[in-house]
């Protein structure tokens, strides 16, 4: 059942989430840990190497990233291994030996396919951490993506590639595909948590939970799920019809 925690202030959500995983970690010390990307994570993630530096320690820690663009080297400054390395793994004691991320450099449908053997491997992510894009999309599972949508090589709709544009240098090119983690991998965590702030989400978050679950939102599948916690501010449930009853303040 999905438990939303609608917050009155941008920082007041993020604060929230990280706890649950500085929670986490604390009782789990070697938890597998699903980590995502994008803007709204990286003061997420400032808290979380506060927490470190508080003395958390991360060292047994195995982390998973949801997705990796299709054609970026790690060494690239867009791609999620640069991202990670910036805003978190630099910054903290996790060992590089348990840090997992999609590979982009390589063939794709290759990636895809050891990035879904390692998730197996791994078994069941301890906490799953999700953006929710302005489409609904999770991780890059975009609109169209059936509930159990394994581990794959994806086609970034339009706006997902305009959204992401931001990130790039002016003329420089924004990759049109992806390796993502499934939906039905993210579904298969444990534990889910779902960020969402400021009114760009609104729509997404109208969407994903006074709408119907349908593969048009893929976010409303997480209302599927036995333990997402869902943690929004005010701006991104602006939107909101009716809060579930689950929710809190």
């Amino acid at each position: 059942m999905l438990k939303l925690k609608l917050l009155p202030q941008t920082e007041d959500a993020i604060d929230a989430a990280a706890q649950v995983i500085v929670d986490l970690v604390t009782a789990q010390p070697d938890a597998v840990l699903g980590l995502a990307t994008g803007g709204t994570m990286e003061p997420l993630y400032a808290r979380l190497v506060a927490a470190h530096r508080d003395g958390l320690s991360f060292a047994r820690v195995r982390t998973v990233n949801l997705d990796e663009y299709v054609g970026l080297d790690p060494r690239h400054p867009n791609s999620y291994h640069s991202y990670m390395a910036r805003h978190f793994f630099d910054h903290v004691d996790v060992t590089p030996e348990n840090i997992f991320i999609p590979r982009g450099e390589i063939d794709p449908q290759r990636a895809a396919a050891e990035y879904s053997a390692l998730l197996d491997r791994l078994g069941p992510v301890d906490l799953q951490l999700l953006g929710i894009g302005a489409n609904g999309h999770i991780g890059f599972n975009e609109p169209g993506t059936p509930l159990d949508a394994p581990t794959r090589v994806v086609e970034l709709l339009a706006d997902t590639i305009s959204a992401n544009a931001r990130f790039f240098a002016a003329g420089e090119s924004v990759p049109s595909h992806a390796v993502t983690m499934g939906t039905a991998a993210i579904l298969s965590a444990r534990q889910v948590v779902a960020l969402a702030t400021g009114g760009a989400k609104a729509e997404a978050l109208a969407a994903a939970l006074d709408g119907p679950v349908s593969a048009d939102c893929p976010a409303s599948y997480l209302r599927l799920h036995p333990s997402c916690t869902l943690i929004a501010d005010r701006a991104a449930g602006a939107l909101l019809h009716e809060l579930p009853a689950t929710s809190a303040a």
